[in-house]
């Protein structure tokens, strides 16, 4: 089966279900960059896809980074002087500032507020906080339990660990008729934030696994890392083969309510681009497509000058323009089947671009064929259902001139790149076509 069998006949219901199961299984895990949290995260992925989990020890450079010290944590709270937990990270993982060093102290309640950390904006959601790269500690709250902090004496303790340990990635190749590559990155990094980016790593452990079962003529490699440093450590690990992906997306906030948006690469008009718009375009939604920034989540590093690969991001409301985001709000509520099912179909039917979207040759240029006598045509004229073939047929036969992929004659006729597949393929079982090689 190809990923063209596979649109037509796929139940987005069941997968949907599939996607929110697992999501609801990752919800809850206190994942940062390093640390335990993301290998239970890769450990349960790999119930789905095979993935091989690589560790990075502490101090390897990447580039200008260095991977950092190993974060874990066992429990955190702030106590008043009655003994009860008024910050409790067991209630929330997202109530502890990431990459949080050990402490226990007592300390007065202005004392406290300079670690304390609320978003007035929104009175009962939790920030999410973190401090990667400079030694700190802190704890967020929603702003009215903030408020309801009487002046005290207040116990504060942070059982965690940083110290020398390891990166941890997930990597799974899966190998197709050619060596050229199609990436999907995910990042992994991030604790009980269900959009960014729990969804991410739901639909692409979902596509990897419909993938592995499937015919394919790209090779695919999927990646589950930690944010930046993750796609830093990649790259720099494996720069000797980077020059076999042809396309890539890092996959990121597929679940909310929002209108697909993508992002481009830096170079703006490859493959990639132009596929994910002519879905978009095709898909009878409300959709928006941005140029490349050097700024958002890991497409900046694939696409950094030194790289410039075709690495696109397709989305849905991005990083920072929904309320929710980084916040106790984007909880599994605030994500739903639908749109996950939504953008599954949406990277699938991208996906089938790239991998039907070839180059022919007319093999009879000079004037139309007959393509009555090749049953290519009704034989009643003036049927609405046929013109849509006839003219796809018309377009696919003018432009296969070794010169226009499908997906360029698609874009030139305003006809979905699926009508001209067809159509290709009709041409070429009646020998009309031939297919050009890479």
């Amino acid at each position: 089966m190809e990923i063209g069998d596979l649109k037509k006949t796929i139940d987005l219901k069941k997968a949907a279900q599939e996607m929110y199961e697992l999501m609801y299984k990752l919800y809850p895990i206190c994942r940062s960059i390093t640390g335990d949290g993301f290998r239970e995260t890769l450990r349960i992925i790999q119930d789905y896809i095979p993935l091989t989990m690589h560790e990075i020890p502490t101090g390897t450079r990447v580039f200008d980074w260095t991977v950092p010290e190993e974060w874990n944590i066992k429990d955190a709270y702030v106590k008043n002087s009655k003994g009860e937990r008024v910050i409790d990270f067991k209630e929330s993982n997202l109530h502890v500032v990431g990459y949080s060093v050990p402490v226990h102290t007592r300390m007065p309640l202005s004392e406290l507020k300079k670690h304390l950390h609320t978003l007035p904006g929104h009175p009962d959601w939790i920030p999410y906080r973190t401090s990667y790269y400079k030694e700190n500690w802190g704890f967020c709250l929603s702003h009215n339990k903030f408020l309801e902090l009487q002046e005290d004496t207040y116990e504060v303790y942070i059982d965690s660990t940083l110290k020398e340990g390891y990166l941890t990635y997930g990597e799974y190749f899966i190998k197709g008729r050619v060596s050229e590559e199609v990436l999907l990155s995910c990042h992994a990094c991030h604790p009980s934030l269900c959009n960014d980016n729990v969804s991410g790593i739901v639909l692409t452990s979902l596509l990897g696994r419909y993938l592995s079962s499937l015919s394919l003529r790209y090779s695919y490699r999927i990646l589950f890392i930690p944010g930046t440093v993750g796609s830093i450590t990649w790259l720099s690990l494996n720069e000797a083969g980077v020059s076999k992906i042809k396309h890539g997306l890092v996959v990121t906030c597929v679940g909310d309510p929002g209108i697909s948006t993508y992002k481009r690469s830096r170079i703006g008009k490859a493959e990639i681009d132009v596929a994910v718009e002519h879905v978009l375009k095709h898909s009878g939604d409300s959709y928006k497509v941005v140029d490349f920034s050097p700024y958002g989540y890991d497409e900046r590093q694939y696409c950094s000058p030194g790289f410039n690969l075709p690495v696109g991001c397709l989305q849905r409301t991005p990083h920072g323009e929904y309320p929710e985001y980084h916040t106790s709000a984007d909880n599994c509520d605030f994500v739903k089947p639908e749109y996950l099912a939504d953008s599954f179909f949406k990277y699938l039917s991208v996906l089938n671009i790239l991998e039907n979207n070839k180059t022919y040759l007319n093999t009879n240029p000079k004037c139309e064929p007959q393509l009555g006598k090749r049953g290519l045509y009704t034989s009643t004229g003036g049927q609405s259902h046929a013109v849509v073939d006839q003219m796809a047929l018309l377009w696919a036969l003018n432009f296969s001139d070794g010169q226009h992929t499908l997906l360029d004659i698609a874009e030139k006729s305003g006809v979905r790149f699926d009508e001209i597949y067809e159509a290709s393929c009709a041409l070429l079982r009646t020998g009309l076509l031939e297919e050009q090689s890479l």
